[in-house]
This record gives structure tokens, C-alpha cells and sequence, in this order.
């Protein structure tokens, strides 16, 4: 959780926390959509520093963007759901997480259970539970959104029947640009068919046989990425019209580099032990360009990345009224 400054990997700069801990998500000056998927826990060395080396990441962000998700939700509780034959799916993933939590940071969780009975400790909320496992009453506003209230991720459970994937739990509040109240209940094919090209190339139903093919305490993970105006977490389409007129402005604003973010998304598949659901998590990373900036092979490879694009995958992406100004800065450089 330190946000002291941490001295890059080359050169003799010294970079906050937040720059030399950033999943930088390009390996080339050119971008297209594959499935990417690695063996999790795996540190990733970049120009500026070092990510990965577990997999539920705990940042100086952590209490702020956990009281945001709280907000969110009081605001709009259809951003948690669980269909009900995904109960034990829940449970499975908080068994799964809470000891893991624990052993990645015990400087700051730990958890203990003998039989039913839990302790979850969590030092950064000042918090001491004991609950039952199993048993929804226990554990405050239900199992899924208690587990919500103790990682940064977003939470999407998959239950996997009928030869097919299906989305059909999660606590999403911090989506780019989709609804988990809209896509609930939906095959993992459906949910991704709005995405161009992943189709035609057979993206989406290889990660879906690889999903599958998933055994219990294999962990991987991939890369996603988008860009935000300004540092909004919550891009959902329920709240679509407070941010999309931003996309049409920011182009022309002085303060683009400040203003522009990109947005990554560490995503970890996991399939859980003992109801077979994979647990999908979904962590989001911002920086602003201005960030990006003081990584010179940053600042390249992302404006060569943003001037190559495909015009569909763009508009697709949101960002195709003001990726030309964007790359136009950060080649500037």
C-alpha cells in the first residue's frame, strides 16, 4: 500500500508509486484484440517498475475507492447480483479470496476459520468479523457485497452449464461503458457481442473454451484497456450522461493531458474449488497522460498505439473523437 516514490527499473528517475506500479498493457506500437492470458502472480517488469506479483492488488487507493463502491451502491443496488443457484458460488469465492487477501498482505488482513466458524481481520478498515460460513445473515448487506466491501476488484461469477458460460453473479461498480444489471443472466458470448471483430476472429469463443478447460487452483489473468476523461471509476451505462458529453469536449480543452486517462483493467480468472463457477475479477487501473509522459517509451508507444488504432475499434472503445489530439501530444513529446 505504499505510495513513497519507487526508483524505476532504468534510468536513475524516481517515479511515484503510482507510475512504477502501473500495468502498462502495450507490447508493441500497434494494438489488437487477442485473448492474452498469462499465469497470474507473475511479477511483469516495465520501463518505469514492476506489477503482478499477486494477484488481489491492495494501493494507497484502497479505502478511497472502497467507500466510493459503497456509494455507488446505496445509489444503485443493481449493480450486485446473484441469481440464486449462484449462493454457494458466493461463498465459494469468499472462502477462496479472504484467506488469499491474507496470505498476499498480512501485514494488513487475516483470516481464520475452523469448521464454519470465520475471523476476518482487516487492519486498513479497522475491522474484526467473526461469521459463519454459509450462512448469509452473518455477514453485513450479504456474502457478495461484504466481499465487495474488502477488495478493490469488481466481482463477476460465471457458472458454466449447457456447454456454455454464463454470467450470472457479481458486484460490478466500476464498469467501462456496461451494465451488469443489463447483462446478468446472459451467455458470455452474448455479453461480448457488441465487441467488433472478436467474432469473426473466434476471440471470444476461445477464451470461453479456455475458461472451461479451467481446473480448480489454476489462476490466470489479462490485460483490457480503454481510456477515461478525468479519474471516473463508475463509466457504466447507467450513469452514461453524466460522462459521454466529455468525449465530444475534451479534445479541445488545454488541459487534455491532465484530463485523459488511460484505463487498465487487470482481469483474474480463477476457477473456484467447490461449485466450479469461475470467479472473474476485474481490478481498474487510471494514470493520466501527463503520467504516462514521464515514461518516455510510455509516452511513444502509447501515441503510436492511439494513431494506429482501427477506426471500429476506436468508436467501439469511445475514444474516436479525441485519440488524434491525444496521440498528437504524446508524439509531441
Amino acid at each position: 500500500m505504499s505510495t513513497d516514490v519507487i526508483e524505476a527499473d532504468r534510468g536513475t528517475a524516481v517515479l511515484p508509486a503510482r507510475i512504477a506500479r502501473f500495468p502498462f498493457p502495450f507490447p508493441a506500437d500497434s494494438y489488437r484484440y487477442s485473448t492474452n492470458v498469462e499465469p497470474a502472480a507473475n511479477p511483469v517488469q516495465t520501463e518505469a517498475g514492476t506489477w503482478g506479483a499477486g494477484i488481489l492488488d491492495i494501493d494507497g487507493l484502497y479505502l478511497e475507492e472502497l467507500r466510493e463502491r459503497e456509494e455507488v451502491l446505496n445509489r444503485d443496488p443493481s449493480r450486485a447480483h446473484v441469481l440464486p443457484h449462484m449462493r454457494f458460488a458466493v461463498w465459494d469465492a469468499i472462502a477462496t479470496l479472504l484467506p488469499l487477501l491474507a496470505k498476499e498482505h498480512p501485514e494488513s488482513f487475516s483470516f481464520t476459520r475452523h469448521g464454519n466458524a470465520c475471523t476476518w481481520r482487516n487492519m486498513l478498515q479497522d475491522l474484526e468479523l467473526e461469521f459463519t460460513y454459509g450462512d448469509d445473515a452473518t455477514l453485513p448487506k450479504g456474502p457478495l457485497r461484504f466481499l465487495g466491501s474488502q477488495i478493490q476488484d469488481d466481482i463477476v461469477l460465471l457458472d458454466q452449464r449447457e456447454d456454455a458460460l454464463w454470467l450470472d453473479a457479481g458486484v460490478v461498480t466500476f464498469a467501462a461503458d456496461w451494465s451488469l444489471g443489463f447483462d446478468v443472466g446472459m451467455k458470455f458470448l452474448e455479453v461480448h457481442g457488441p465487441v467488433p471483430r472478436v467474432h469473426e476472429e473466434q476471440i471470444v469463443a476461445r477464451a470461453q473454451q479456455f475458461l472451461m478447460r479451467l481446473q480448480p487452483g489454476e489462476n490466470y489473468r489479462r490485460t483490457n484497456w480503454t481510456m477515461t476523461v478525468d479519474r471516473r471509476l463508475d463509466t457504466s451505462t447507467e450513469t452514461y450522461p453524466e460522462w459521454a458529453s466529455d468525449r465530444s469536449t475534451v479534445s479541445a480543452d488545454p488541459a487534455l493531458p491532465e484530463r485523459l486517462h488511460l484505463r487498465v483493467e487487470v482481469q483474474h480468472l480463477i476457477r473456484l474449488p467447490h461449485s466450479g463457477a469461475v470467479l472473474f475479477l476485474v481490478r481498474t487501473h487510471l494514470l493520466p497522460l501527463t503520467d504516462i509522459a514521464q515514461v518516455p517509451a510510455w509516452r511513444e508507444r502509447l501515441g503510436r498505439v492511439l494513431a494506429e488504432l482501427p477506426e471500429d475499434m476506436a468508436e467501439y472503445k469511445g475514444i474516436n473523437r479525441y485519440r488524434r489530439a491525444a496521440s498528437d501530444w504524446l508524439l509531441a513529446g
